[in-house]
């Protein structure tokens, strides 16, 4: 299994996706070798190998490896390809890249190369380094599936199944049009399309995404299956008031703050709702290339008293979040997936999410709007945190609904598809 991310070393939910996937398929009997570019050494991995990219000798004496380095298309990294990342952050990553950039001077016929493991200035470098050192590990392994999680895996899975002849397994956790809108990045897409095309088989997070893969890259519709992701049961951390520092009820948005995500919907929501209810806090956790734009316009609406950002938030302090928050947002404009609303469910906390993301195909216990209909975002925020019977009643079945949710359950679906490209390979 190839990934670019594994807590707690996480920019998003790709990392919490797969941590929860090889969990769920380790209950099902499935040994997983999990290859990261770089390994931090405090992930999690029991029970399992995580394989550190960066360790990974490369010998080109032997001629499949030169055969496939020859092969690979060397691409130079663009500000617009980081994924995560804004033309705004990644100004500031490209400034600290200077700093720590002692280890990447190396030949691109160095025996081993350094991951750094980020979303930095040579991402496209390092995607393309990565699929030459799984040319390598897939020589050196004995696996009956390759599995790549998004577009970064996607050359590393290719160069696995051209050395191994092993079935590839892509799993789309978001495109290029969920990212950009229309205004895709054609290298990154074609890159996609080709994941997909070379895949056996291709699994995507929601109906929606399937539909886009279908639609947008030409792939055949039986080769492209649907396995919703899940959520890890924890339970909620008590807060006393305290620890809360405010007595006011508390509405937060967590993501991204980037276009896919619809912020500026949730700010226009927010002052709506303090108009009828000034007693209210609203909470942006997160960072993006929008950050400084939606600042401005909380400005603009003076309602910068009631709107607090908090910048990037993980682990227990996502944990500490949701524990304060009375009722949680997901406006995205186009969300794959959006495992976010489930953490918050799990967390007793009701939700609002957009009728245009793929984990509305799986609730029912939530408040579904479209993204762009602010008055009915309003309505469904303003309703939750002053009708106790509502709010008691979604936050009774949703965390119920949730809980049903299991990696356990999605896992075995996956090992479904693994043994269908198995059949398909033969």
């Amino acid at each position: 299994m190839f990934g670019w991310e594994f807590p707690p070393h996480i920019t998003g939910g790709l990392g919490t996706a797969c941590f929860g996937m090889v969990k769920g398929l380790m209950t099902h009997g499935v040994e997983v070798i999990f290859v990261v570019p770089k390994a931090f050494g405090d992930e999690v991995g029991e029970g399992f190998r995580i394989l550190n990219a960066s360790d990974v000798r490369i010998d080109f004496t032997k001629t499949k490896n030169q055969e496939f380095w020859n092969k690979i298309k060397y691409m130079e990294i663009g500000s617009n390809l980081i994924p995560y990342v804004g033309p705004e952050d990644f100004e500031i990553q490209i400034e600290e890249e200077k700093l720590k950039r002692t280890k990447q001077s190396q030949t691109v016929f160095s025996e081993r190369y350094q991951f750094s493991g980020k979303y930095g200035v040579n991402l496209m470098e390092e995607v393309s380094r990565y699929a030459l050192v799984a040319s390598a590990i897939a020589q050196s392994n004995t696996y009956d599936v390759i599995h790549a999680h998004d577009w970064l895996t996607y050359p590393a899975g290719i160069a696995a199944k051209q050395i191994s002849g092993k079935p590839l397994v892509v799993h789309v956790h978001a495109t290029e049009f969920d990212r950009s809108g229309e205004h895709v990045n054609q290298t990154v897409y074609d890159i996609e399309r080709s994941g997909m095309e070379q895949a056996d088989l291709v699994i995507t997070v929601s109906n929606l995404t399937r539909q886009i893969v279908i639609d947008r890259y030409g792939i055949d519709p039986e080769k492209v299956i649907t396995v919703h992701n899940a959520v890890e049961p924890v339970d909620r951390p008590e807060l006393d008031e305290t620890t809360k520092h405010v007595k006011e009820k508390i509405v937060t948005f967590l993501g991204r703050v980037t276009y896919q995500k619809g912020p500026d919907y949730f700010i226009e929501a927010a002052y709506k709702v303090l108009q009828k209810d000034p007693n209210v806090r609203f909470v942006m956790a997160g960072s993006g290339d929008l950050l400084n734009r939606m600042i401005r316009r909380v400005a603009q609406l003076h309602i910068a008293t009631q709107f607090h950002f908090t910048g990037f938030l993980a682990g227990q302090e996502v944990d500490k979040m949701f524990a304060m928050s009375d009722v949680y947002v997901m406006p995205s404009v186009s969300e794959p997936f959006g495992i976010s609303p489930l953490e918050a469910m799990r967390s007793n906390v009701p939700v609002v999410i957009s009728k245009q993301s793929g984990v509305a195909e799986v609730l029912k216990h939530a408040l579904k709007v479209d993204f762009w209909d602010i008055d009915a975002l309003a309505d469904a925020i303003y309703g939750l945190l002053h009708y106790d019977g509502l709010n008691k009643m979604f936050v009774r079945w949703g965390k119920s609904e949730v809980d049903n949710l299991k990696w356990d359950n999605a896992a075995f679906k996956v090992l479904e598809v693994y043994e269908q490209a198995v059949t398909r390979n033969t």
